[in-house]
């Protein structure tokens, strides 16, 4: 249930390799964070807290943010949209608000974090017929009182009681941000950045990835205009 890894800090060291990111990618994820640190020392200044970053399926939302923390230093705090249900109600909320508050204690030290949560459509998305449960009302309910006041976040005192917490910027990953429930959509509380790479994003991650290969950026080129799907 994600139980023993809920405060760790990931240092993204498993990522080997030299990688290229698109521009447009970095510039969204990277202004984002920066707003978010500023915001708290401009008290007036309430930039959205959520960035929501969809697409289609494999497009590589998840590993491209990853790129971004790493060559930023940025150690993000990782949830996974299995850790959205439990059988015990309002345990998926918790976990939100432990993770941002780890995320939040890393930055009082003077290092960047965020609260990353994966695939969340899969955790907290209406499909069809699925009905919704008190867990998804929860959580979803935690992540608007976040955005409304990211300065405050209680665990297991009263929220009356809670010390003043710092902002963190928080990620999702999505395929289809329609099956949300939509105030958490609203542009004060979530920015949406679409991503689908385009011919050229495409040609210049294959040839960054195979240039020790002895391929050349023509090669790559061919390859795609072989299999564009």
């Amino acid at each position: 249930d994600g139980s023993l890894r809920k405060f760790e800090v990931r240092k993204l060291a498993n990522i080997v390799g030299d990688y290229y990111i698109p521009p447009r990618f970095m510039r969204a994820v990277a202004n984002h964070v920066v707003k978010n640190i500023i915001a708290n020392d401009l008290p007036n200044y309430r930039p959205p807290l959520i960035m929501g970053i969809w697409g289609g399926k494999g497009e590589g939302k998840t590993f491209q943010l990853e790129l971004v923390f790493r060559k930023m230093g940025l150690d993000p705090v990782v949830m996974s949209a299995g850790e959205l249900e439990d059988e015990w109600a309002g345990t998926p909320a918790q976990i939100i608000r432990e993770r941002y508050n780890r995320a939040a204690e890393y930055c009082r030290l003077g290092k960047m974090s965020a609260l990353v949560i994966n695939d969340m459509d899969a955790g907290l998305g209406r499909f069809q017929d699925t009905q919704c449960t008190v867990n998804q009302q929860i959580a979803i309910g935690q992540l608007m009182n976040l955005c409304d006041n990211p300065y405050k976040v209680a665990l297991g005192e009263s929220w009356g009681n809670a010390r003043k917490s710092m902002r963190v910027p928080i990620f999702i990953t999505a395929n289809d941000l329609s099956t949300m429930y939509a105030p958490i959509l609203r542009d004060g509380r979530m920015e949406k950045f679409y991503w689908k790479p385009d011919r050229v994003d495409l040609i210049n991650m294959l040839a960054q990835m195979y240039k020790g290969d002895g391929f050349s950026r023509e090669d790559m080129e061919t390859l795609y205009d072989s299999f564009p799907g």
